[in-house]
């Protein structure tokens, strides 16, 4: 670990609560454009990390493959990727596999091999089961089973780059200036009460979904233990991954949409439920005795990615940053607002959320600036 007495830590611990940069942009036509500017925006950010993880969620990447599941994988020794090359061919087609490329970058130190593979599950290995329970169950079984290897990006048309480095070193080495998206989430990383090492760094997912945070979930072990009962594993060694695996339950798998999710994930106090309207105590009450152990507690800022969507909201009182900026059909969203100022000095507005209250950038409904000035407090539909 890098000499924390050198960063802004008069106490000379190895706990700074108050780091990590997020940043996200999404262009809501669906037009790709390089990650430049995502890439200087979190770079712009450096001292909220130490250079213990940095990483990037790109969507719109792979238009060659599109229809195909995209899975990146770790490898920490050649008998892990012999095997679960072996797994990957029982239950899927593959259509392409190969090394991702990557450029000798002088912070980046004894890295692991990473492969990425293009795989169309074989129908007659689905039994009843949808073709994305299926991926999810070939993804857990890797991440468990096999030793020395994990599934880290398992979507389609999208993919996640990421390892211990500033983002700035993890951009470098994996040659992200030659990528476009419509949509690019970014993370660099300051380890709390989990470890740094590369499959710890964000963003982390499943399928397409994509989180990065800032903060710290103290509700872990409730949230680990509820969503295993679904049939996710954690296995990367922190936090944050609940975050991705619960989403993927209550977004793709019980068809909840972002405003209700919000409320289950960061619900107002049980002393405000019961000052709102009857009908919205009753919704309320309910989320909570129903999806009590997914309640995240904890400071947390995310931004939460699928294809169509990028989604970001902070804890109820807000303890994590975020700040929200429009440009014409570009949506922002950052830990600082001088990031997104930086790549985008003459914004149409930006303004900071509510504690709880979800930002949606969506392809199905492009950004009005007008009406993300004038939209009630309770969403913000862009």
């Amino acid at each position: 670990m890098r000499d924390l007495s050198k960063m802004n830590n008069p106490y000379f611990d190895d706990k700074v609560i108050d780091a990590c940069s997020i940043f996200g942009a999404m262009d809501t036509t669906g037009k790709r454009f390089s990650g430049e500017g995502v890439i200087r925006a979190i770079t712009n950010m450096h001292v909220r990390g130490n250079g213990l993880g940095g990483g990037f969620a790109i969507y719109g990447l792979y238009p060659e493959y599109s229809d195909y599941y995209a899975l990146h994988i770790m490898y920490l020794s050649p008998e892990g990727k012999s095997e679960v090359e072996a797994f990957l061919k029982q239950g899927f087609h593959m259509l392409h596999a190969e090394e991702v490329p990557t450029q000798p970058t002088p912070a980046i130190v004894n890295p692991p091999l990473v492969w990425r593979y293009f795989l169309e599950v074989d129908p007659r290995e689905c039994g009843e089961q949808s073709q994305d329970d299926y991926v999810v169950e070939r993804v857990m079984k890797v991440n468990t089973a096999v030793k020395d290897a994990f599934v880290f990006s398992s979507g389609k048309d999208m993919a996640v780059f990421k390892g211990v480095g500033y983002p700035e070193e993890i951009a470098e080495y994996f040659c992200l200036e030659q990528y476009q998206g419509y949509l690019w989430t970014a993370h660099g990383r300051f380890p709390t009460n989990t470890p740094g090492w590369w499959g710890g760094a964000h963003p982390f997912n499943i399928l397409d979904w994509t989180v990065v945070h800032n903060g710290e979930i103290s509700s872990y072990g409730i949230n680990r233990r509820y969503l295993e009962q679904f049939g996710y594993n954690c296995t990367m060694q922190t936090d944050t991954e609940v975050v991705a695996y619960a989403i993927d339950l209550l977004m793709r798998k019980h068809g909840l949409p972002i405003e209700i999710v919000a409320k289950i994930l960061a619900p107002p106090f049980w002393s405000d439920i019961g000052r709102r309207p009857p009908n919205e105590q009753k919704l309320l009450k309910t989320l909570r005795q129903v999806y009590g152990s997914l309640l995240l507690n904890g400071p947390f800022t995310v931004i939460i990615a699928h294809h169509g969507e990028m989604i970001g909201f902070t804890d109820r009182i807000r303890l994590r940053p975020l700040t929200v900026g429009v440009k014409d059909s570009v949506l922002y969203l950052s830990s600082e607002e001088s990031a997104i100022r930086l790549i985008c000095p003459d914004l149409d507005r930006a303004w900071i959320p509510m504690g709880g209250e979800p930002i949606v950038g969506s392809l199905k409904r492009p950004l009005v600036p007008q009406e993300a000035a004038t939209t009630g407090r309770n969403s913000i539909r862009c």
